[in-house]
């Protein structure tokens, strides 16, 4: 990945709607050069897909929670990803180290749904314990990727 497909990348990134025309005329491209190199990283994998991003509290998810998990002997990430991939609420979980076996992100539209959404985590045969803690308030919230 070249200067270019880096520029082409801060562009989407901040703008995914930008044509190829505006982020060609930000970075010293034609459109249709534009066009092929974001066809290429998309190609290569570099650019995983494209999509909406839509604010939480319009679909009515308005409280959220941060909640450890804690499994009984060892559990693969397969497992893992199985079991919390059948929770709707759960926006993203991830293996971390530390205590915890994994980390899960929990949107709801109210504190009891956090509740049932926690203890349907906690029916999992594997799992000991749970532990929770409620956003508050978003401080800071960044793109995922930095260009």
């Amino acid at each position: 990945m070249d200067d270019l497909d880096r520029a082409i990348l801060g562009r989407l990134v901040a703008d995914g709607r930008a044509t190829f025309r505006d982020i060609g005329a930000d970075v010293g491209l034609s459109a249709s050069a534009v066009k092929r190199r974001v066809d290429q990283m998309t190609r290569r994998g570099q650019i995983a897909g494209f999509t909406a991003v839509v604010d939480p509290e319009v679909l009515g998810w308005t409280t959220e929670a941060y909640v450890e998990v804690y499994y009984r002997g060892n559990v693969s990430t397969a497992q893992l990803a199985r079991s919390l991939a059948e929770v709707p609420q759960i926006t993203g979980a991830w293996t971390v180290s530390g205590d915890a076996d994994a980390l899960v992100h929990v949107r709801a539209a109210s504190m009891a749904e956090i509740e049932r959404t926690v203890e349907r985590i906690r029916e999992h045969p594997k799992v000991d314990r749970t532990r929770s803690a409620i956003v508050m308030s978003r401080v800071l919230e960044r793109p995922d990727v930095r260009i």
